[in-house]
């Protein structure tokens, strides 16, 4: 059986997660001025997401581009933590951060002072050539921050994340088992190549059979069609680009996502 973490954080035994793609934060290229306004828009979607029935959400500085590899600005942080506590504040959703491209440490940070639920790691063990260079995971310092913080955040790792190629032998299941076994994650999150990609039912299958215990979460391009692929194998969805018309979340798109979900 799955980690049982995962009815006492979302309420469910297979939680349904969102992701809020924040725009351009203060000190990216793209930022247009006004923190406000991405705020608002965020705490727009996250209602949506409440009010069509998902369990979860996710907040990543997506419209940071280009991302740095790993540490990111101070202003970065600061902007972040002002919008997931509000977040926190006013939606009744469990909140994860990520800061990209793989600043665990400033997500970590964050939820921490916010309260926020969990984390997503893109990289937390091993090494990935991305198109930020090289990025290796910093397992020892997260989970020793977390300790130091005596922060009840969860954190959850990508699987040889999209976006990147291992940097060495590309066994996924031997990668999943050491992100759990040896990096401490509480549960791993299997994608695509790359953003809006599925990742192959196939592999999803493989670790289901290969890890039994660990929580494993779908985390790219899942759709009302597909999605008959991957929940026998699955624990948790967390769905983004489909979701979305138009730069922001689609209320007739969750509903009609969380309507297949209820016919599978």
């Amino acid at each position: 059986m799955p980690a049982n973490w995962l009815q006492a954080t979302f309420g469910v035994a297979k939680p349904l997660i969102g992701m809020i793609h924040l725009q351009p934060l203060p000190g990216s290229p793209g930022f247009a001025g006004d923190l406000k306004r991405i705020a608002d828009a965020a705490l727009r979607d996250a209602q949506v997401l409440a009010e069509g029935g998902f369990d979860g959400c996710i907040v990543e500085n997506f419209g940071d581009t280009p991302y740095f590899p790993e540490r990111v600005p101070q202003v970065t942080v600061a902007a972040m933590a002002v919008i997931c506590e509000r977040l926190v504040r006013e939606s009744p959703l469990p909140l994860g951060v990520n800061v990209l491209r793989n600043d665990a440490l400033a997500a970590l940070s964050i939820a921490a002072v916010v309260g926020a639920r969990f984390i997503r790691v893109n990289v937390l063990a091993g090494a990935m050539v991305t198109d930020q260079g090289i990025v290796a995971g910093k397992a020892h310092e997260v989970m020793r921050l977390r300790s130091a913080l005596r922060a009840q955040v969860l954190v959850l790792a990508d699987v040889l994340v999209k976006h990147a190629a291992p940097l060495g032998e590309a066994d996924i299941v031997r990668h999943g088992l050491d992100l759990v076994e040896r990096a401490n994650a509480d549960g791993v999150i299997v994608t695509g190549k790359a953003t809006g990609e599925a990742p192959a039912p196939e592999t999803v299958q493989l670790l289901r059979q290969s890890m039994p215990h660990t929580a494993i979460f779908v985390g790219s391009g899942l759709t009302p069609d597909n999605l008959h692929r991957f929940l026998p194998w699955c624990d948790g969805l967390i769905v983004g680009t489909w979701l979305k018309e138009k730069g922001s979340i689609s209320p007739r798109r969750v509903r009609e996502f969380v309507r297949a979900v209820e016919r599978k």
